[in-house]
């Protein structure tokens, strides 16, 4: 029998997820924020229709290292078919959980009907997610937002409806689909779909986490079960160390530069294990920003980090950097 994501949470004094992310959450980036202090670790999403016809790219999406357990596997998709055959060709690699992803506001994504579209479309909604619930055998959870734009906004009756769908948990991201990634999340709404007396499973609130101070208050001012921490982590893996620091009545301390150069150097040497040199280089150059914020006079630095070209080349610029 598979632990139940109520035995997974429990196992943790105050469970925080690092949010899966497209073109950020790779294993490299997972492992770092595991070593931090992260949790529960998810998969950058798959597109189910690509995983049914095995394309190369989405069944690697579904490798993940031991270390990062409890980890689950996030798919997305608007056919019932797809969704169930993905669902379980995510569970033959064994993950902990598998994640629907009933959120993601992108235009492709939503065009097709999948992500956070379904919001328009309840019903639908509990008969995908109960088809790949009973697909499986491995707990099913979902990701979702408050609803499709401010005049709709049924987060609590889809709350309600993943429950009876067979779905362990639930994650809501405190915006709508017309918000993308804009205003400020609403977790007062997160908080009514968890006071919902009906409501058994666990709420998990995303949005705007984006210090360890935040992550307290929100869950003790609405009562979530766990938080999701996904955009401010970019480049700030310790935001994990310092909410499990503050949870401990532990000091919190911010990394020395030196641990930053180690941090951001371990992340490439794994990514270019994975992807290869060039494309680990490429895709770090979005992160230094966040590794290195509030560095005195490092913008120069940063520049001709987004320059290089090898892993050597950014360790030299790296050690080239004085901080007075």
């Amino acid at each position: 029998m598979e632990n139940s994501i109520q035995q997974i949470l429990a196992s943790f004094d105050f469970p925080v997820y690092l949010a899966p992310m497209e073109g950020v959450t790779d294993r490299s980036f997972r492992l770092v924020c595991k070593e931090m202090g992260a949790d529960v670790l998810v998969s950058e999403f798959i597109s189910s229709d690509a995983l049914s016809r095995e394309v190369d790219k989405s069944l690697k999406k579904m490798c993940f290292d031991e270390r990062e357990r409890p980890f689950g596997i996030q798919i997305f998709g608007h056919d019932e078919q797809s969704l169930v055959t993905a669902a379980r060709m995510a569970e033959t690699a064994s993950p902990d959980f598998i994640d629907i992803n009933w959120g993601c506001p992108v235009k492709k994504v939503v065009n097709k009907g999948a992500g956070s579209a379904i919001l328009q479309d309840l019903p639908k909604m509990s008969r995908l997610t109960a088809a790949v619930v009973n697909a499986v055998h491995l707990p099913v959870t979902v990701k979702t937002r408050l609803g499709w734009d401010s005049s709709n906004k049924p987060i609590v009756e889809v709350a309600e409806r993943m429950q009876d769908a067979g779905a362990q948990a639930i994650a809501i991201h405190g915006r709508t689909r017309a918000q993308m990634y804009g205003g400020e999340a609403d977790w007062s709404l997160i908080g009514k779909a968890k006071a919902n007396p009906r409501l058994k499973i666990p709420v998990i609130g995303n949005g705007d986490i984006d210090d360890a101070a935040k992550a307290l208050q929100c869950r003790d001012r609405y009562g979530v079960d766990a938080v999701m921490v996904g955009r401010a982590a970019i480049g700030n893996p310790w935001l994990f160390r310092q909410i499990k620091g503050l949870v401990r009545g532990q000091e919190i301390a911010l990394p020395t530069y030196e641990e930053r150069v180690r941090t951001v150097l371990q992340q490439l040497r794994a990514a270019a294990s994975e992807k290869g040199e060039r494309r680990a280089v490429l895709e770090m150059r979005t992160q230094y920003a966040g590794y290195f914020k509030g560095l005195y006079n490092f913008k120069p630095v940063r520049m001709r980090l987004v320059q290089a070209g090898t892993i050597a080349e950014c360790e030299d610029i790296l050690s080239s950097y004085s901080e007075f």
